[in-house]
Formats: structure tokens, sequence, C-alpha cells
């Protein structure tokens, strides 16, 4: 990029974060689609991000293949592969040296429609038609490490939460599950850009934010225009009511703690008082800085190290309600739900790439190093210490969930899956499958 170029980037940058921009040069969010192979992550991760290895393995070699029973992560990989023949053809999926055009994916997936039940199909299916490969971060120093060692990470888990709401503001029911505000933005960098020019390390792909009207020259009048400002911080949203006259409330719900962990899971199950269950997922946020309550709670001192699990947060947060308020005030970022359609409760929640996700064959991952939609080999332990060598489909993402490395596995829903997810956080390694080259054997070779 020229100094130049550079130079009206940054002012661009400027304007769009202080002084604003036109409403009519902004769209509106959507609510969350597949991500194929993103120069940055969702919701405003840096474009600056870290070189990954892939060493392709023999399926044989993989921990665990031959022990795990691999045929009920099949549902999930063929709701994958309704997403992938959606895509154009020549629509690269995946990035560096697992990209592969849309249509390697559909060509394996027009084959795994033809597994039959039972594991040694699917396992056969998977090493004649996917190469394996192992990921990992460049190392810093050259032959320094094992390999094997280098490209461990950490993996955590998370859950559909359970909430009781009601339909109507009334008794214990005073807390606000929000639908998607009607002044909520999104501003896409590169749509103001040449195509020669590129977005600076550390710079966001995307900005959210609010659209607030421009009074006329007198200060009276019809707005002439808008500015695109930062959207609303937590406290601002739940203290002082800023978005009341911008966005429904879909449900009132009985704990604000509970709903807070609503907000990280990103989704949820209501319990009306009449004993329907309402299904919510995410719809969008809010563009502030994410920060997990554990770390918020460490660093006040009202934690240990070591104690900072989800479910001593959780009984922490219940104990002390005043105080809870001021702490998770200062993880400003504020997600925004909708109602899934009746026709979607019948499995698990929506995840990111835009179908139901899997219990304990769902996770979430980095876009930027895994594809979602694919296959993924997990070799991990559980919180008790139980191995987790098992076949996953990559299918979500989250905002803490961000590195080479790095995996958030679904647990599924009830308080028997947030005590799992809650207590989840193990060291361990994966590998992704990806369609063999096109034009020789089987559905791909590579």
């Amino acid at each position: 990029m020229t100094p130049l170029n550079r130079f009206a980037l940054v002012v661009l940058v400027s304007m769009l974060v202080g002084a604003g921009l036109g409403a009519a040069l902004v769209k509106r969010m959507e609510p969350p689609t597949a991500v194929l192979a993103p120069p940055v992550g969702p919701g405003g991760l840096s474009a600056e991000i870290s070189v990954a290895t892939y060493t392709p393995v023999e399926v044989d070699a993989l921990p665990g293949w031959i022990t795990d029973s691999v045929a009920p992560a099949l549902p999930a990989l063929q709701r994958s592969c309704a997403r992938f023949t959606k895509f154009p053809a020549e629509e690269v999926v995946g990035p560096g040296a697992i990209a592969r055009p849309a249509r390697a994916w559909q060509d394996a997936c027009k084959a795994l429609a033809q597994v039959t039940e039972g594991d040694a199909a699917l396992r056969a299916a998977l090493a004649r038609d996917f190469t394996a490969y192992r990921v990992g971060p460049v190392q810093t120093q050259d032959g320094a490490e094992d390999q094997a060692a280098h490209d461990r990470g950490t993996f955590t888990g998370y859950y559909e939460a359970d909430l009781n709401g009601s339909l109507t503001r009334s008794g214990n029911y005073q807390v606000p599950i929000y639908g998607r505000p009607r002044n909520l933005v999104t501003v896409d960098l590169k749509d103001f850009l040449s195509p020669s020019v590129e977005l600076p390390s550390g710079v966001p792909a995307s900005l959210v934010g609010r659209v607030m009207p421009i009074a006329g020259p007198d200060g009276q009048g019809a707005p002439r225009g808008g500015q695109v400002r930062p959207y609303y911080t937590r406290s601002e949203i739940d203290s002082e009511g800023a978005i009341a006259e911008d966005a429904d409330v879909l449900v009132w719900a009985d704990d604000p703690v509970a709903v807070h962990i609503l907000h990280i899971q990103g989704s949820g199950r209501v319990t009306l008082p009449d004993g329907q269950v309402l299904r919510i997922g995410f719809a969008g946020h809010n563009g502030r800085a994410f920060k997990g309550i554990g770390s918020i709670l460490l660093e006040a001192g009202e934690l240990k190290p070591g104690e900072a699990s989800m479910i001593s947060v959780r009984e922490w947060l219940a104990l002390h309600p005043a105080a809870a308020t001021t702490y998770m005030n200062r993880n400003t970022r504020y997600i925004f739900f909708r109602r899934l359609d009746p026709a979607e409760t019948d499995a698990g929640p929506i995840g990111a790439l835009g179908v139901s996700l899997t219990p304990l064959r769902s996770m979430a991952v980095d876009p930027r190093y895994i594809p979602l939609g694919a296959p993924v080999w997990l070799d991990t332990a559980d919180p008790d210490g139980v191995s987790m060598q098992r076949l996953m489909v990559a299918q979500d993402v989250g905002a803490a969930i961000t590195g080479v490395v790095r995996g958030d596995i679904f647990w599924g829903h009830g308080e028997a899956a947030f005590l799992k997810a809650g207590r989840m956080k193990s060291s361990g390694s994966y590998f992704v499958f990806v369609p063999r080259a096109l034009g020789t054997s089987g559905a791909a070779a590579n």
C-alpha cells in the first residue's frame, strides 16, 4: 500500500469511528451466515493473523481413528454439505494450503450422501475422498520444539442456556432479552476502498454502529441524512434503557446472571410460565469488545487463579447481585437474539454456519484457520480427564475462540451440559479434513 493510500485509509477509518458516515452508505446487519475463508474473523477480529501450518497425515495415524464411533457425526456432516451446495462452484473455501473450490466440497458431499449407516462406511469415505491435515502455528524456533507438542492449543466448551421467562413484563420477569435493534448497522470498510488497497494489520474489516440523524441547518425540521456512531455499551443498554425505542423485547427473564450467561453462549431455551419453551438464537451484537466475566472477576481479585470456571462465576454472581451488575457491565459487548422458527427447534441451536448444532459433534473454531463446515478430528480430554478423540464438525464461531489451535465444543443443553461446558479447559490438538484435489480416484484426489 502506498503512503498516500494508507493515509487515505486512516482518514476513512477515523471518519467512520469519529465524525460518522452518511446513513446512505451503510447496510443493515444481517443474521449470521456461512463464513468461508474471511480475511478476518467475525465480530471485528483483527486483520493481523498468525501463520498456520497444515501437515498432511494418514488417517490411520489419527489418534483414536478406529475407536471413535464416527457414525453419529454423519448428520452434522450432512448439514454442512447442505450449506456447501449453495455456494458458487468456484468460491474458495479455506485458507492457504487447505483452500479448495466449493465444487470440490460439493463433489465430496455427493459421496458422503451415499454413505450407509455404520462407522466403517464413513471412515472409508473420509479416507478415500478427504486429506487430513494436522493444524498448528509456525514454530518460532526452527527445530527447537517437538512439532506435536507445538501444535497443541486450548479447547473449552459451551452449551445452549436454559432460562425462565415471560412474554410480558410482570413480577420477577424484569430482565429484557432484546431482538436486533432497528438502528443497528454494519459498515464494510472494503466497500469504500479500491481493490488494490488492503486494510492495515489491526484494522477490523467491518464496523458496527448506530445511525444518528442529523438535524437541519437551524437545528430544527426534518433530519438531513445521518451519521454512524459506535453502538451503545452494555451499561447504556441495561442501566440507561438506551435502546428501549429501537429494539423489541423478545421475552422478559427473571435472572440477570442467566441472561449474561445467555449472551456468552449465544443461544438458549426459555421456559414460559405455561410450560411452553421458546428457542432463541444469535441475531447480532453491538460491535463492542468482548471480555469474559471470569477474567473480569480474576482481575478484580474476587476469584483466585484456577477458580474462574463458569460454574464458579455463576455462583459468585448469584451471591453478590449488586457487584455482579458492575462487573457484568465491564463486558461491553451485548448480544441480540431472534426467535427460532418452530421448524428449527427440533434440533440444536443454529450456529454461525447456519445449521443446527449437534451435541459433542459440533464445535466452534476460528474461521481464519479452519473453514466452517469442515470435518475436524479432535484429540483432547473432557473436564474429568476422559479422552476425547473423535470426529467433530466446525459449525460455529465465538468472540473468544481465536487462534490457530483453538476450539469450543458444543455440549448440548440443560444443567448437565452446563456442568461439563463450564469446567472444560483442556489442552489438545486437531486435524482438519479437506477434499482431495479434483480429477483422480473417488470424488476427489489429493
